[in-house]
Order: structure tokens, then C-alpha cells, then sequence
């Protein structure tokens, strides 16, 4: 948890995916995956930093399609479908989700910057020489995507400007590595 993905993606092979569902068979005898179990599928405790905790709680709601609380297991295919074999535009579509707070369909400003300042403190954590300030993160965010000056981000505007412009991309996809997580953490299993 707490990576931020790389341009390049590896490939999660499809009997590894497999065992994954498998392990949510097991861990979720009752077909439900509640929030503390997430948490713990992703290595993410009470223990963790505060924005890791945050980040998680973004992305189990944001899976939560029917937002009863738990991830049934249809909602948890189609979440790991996404995460280690979605297309970039699936990809940046639930990145807008988790971006959008109200579930309005348009980004404010605050929504922006509540997400970024999360992901920055991840990727403090992860290297400590990141000096990325939120503020101007924010302000390039929209500058570079709001094309009609709204103060208001589209889910076109959104898409476009991440498909346009590199430093975009990587501010706004939320993948959390997932592959590289699923990889070392298919290593650790015995």
C-alpha cells in the first residue's frame, strides 16, 4: 500500500487473480467484504499512517457500488478486474469516482485537493525527499484540465487532460501499484 503505480504495468497472470478470488472465498465465508477486512487484504492496520487509512476508506467506498457497506463478491471481482487488468480509461473513470465526494459528476476544488493531499502524504511516506506542495498541485490540476474556467472538473475534462499531459496523468491516476502489491504479496504466501 502507499506505492504509487509506475507508467509501465506488469502483467498479474490469470491463475493469480484466481487465487485471489479464492482467498476472498475463504476470508469471506459470508460473501461480504466489510471495510476491516479490505484493510487487511492491504496490509492497512490501525497502525498505519493516517493517510493510508484514508486512501483505503477512499477506495473500498468507491467499490461499493450499491453503498450497503460491503463488498459483495461481484462488486470484488469487477474492483480486482479494474485494479490489475482495467483499461486506462476504466482506470481514470474510478479515479474520478474516488475524486468525486458527493457524486455530483464535477470536481471541486476541495475535492481535488482533499485526495492529493492524501496521496502527497503516501508518497512522503514512501520517500521522504518528495517536497510536492498541494497548494500548486491543485492550482496546476486546474489549470491545465478546467478548459471552460468553471472551477469545475467534467469527467471529459478529467479523462482528457490525463490522456493529454504525463505530469496529469500521475497526479490524477489513483492506482496504488496494485500489481507490484499483489506480486510480493503472492511471494510472502506460502
Amino acid at each position: 500500500m502507499g506505492q504509487v503505480q509506475s507508467t509501465t504495468d506488469k502483467e498479474v497472470a490469470l491463475q493469480n487473480i484466481q487465487e485471489l478470488y479464492r482467498k476472498f472465498t475463504n476470508e469471506c465465508p459470508s460473501g461480504n467484504l466489510h471495510l476491516h477486512e479490505f484493510k487487511k487484504i492491504f496490509g492497512v492496520s490501525s497502525n498505519s499512517p493516517e493517510e493510508e487509512l484514508a486512501f483505503i476508506e477512499l477506495v473500498f467506498r468507491s467499490f461499493d457500488t450499491n453503498k450497503d457497506g460491503k463488498l459483495d463478491f461481484m462488486e470484488y471481482v469487477a474492483a480486482v478486474n479494474l485494479v490489475l487488468r482495467g483499461k486506462l480509461i476504466d482506470k481514470l473513470k474510478w479515479s474520478f469516482k474516488v475524486y468525486d465526494k458527493d457524486g455530483d459528476g464535477s470536481l471541486t476544488n476541495q475535492e481535488v485537493r482533499r485526495v492529493v493531499k492524501i496521496v502527497t502524504k503516501i508518497k512522503r511516506h514512501d520517500d521522504p525527499n518528495v517536497e510536492e506542495d498541494v497548494e500548486d498541485i491543485c492550482d496546476r490540476i486546474f489549470e491545465l484540465v478546467d478548459k471552460n474556467k468553471d472551477s469545475q472538473i467534467s469527467l471529459e475534462e478529467f479523462i482528457e487532460g490525463a490522456q493529454k499531459d504525463p505530469w496529469l496523468l500521475e497526479q490524477l491516476r489513483l492506482d496504488i501499484a496494485p500489481t507490484d502489491w499483489f506480486i510480493k504479496h503472492q511471494e510472502k504466501t506460502p
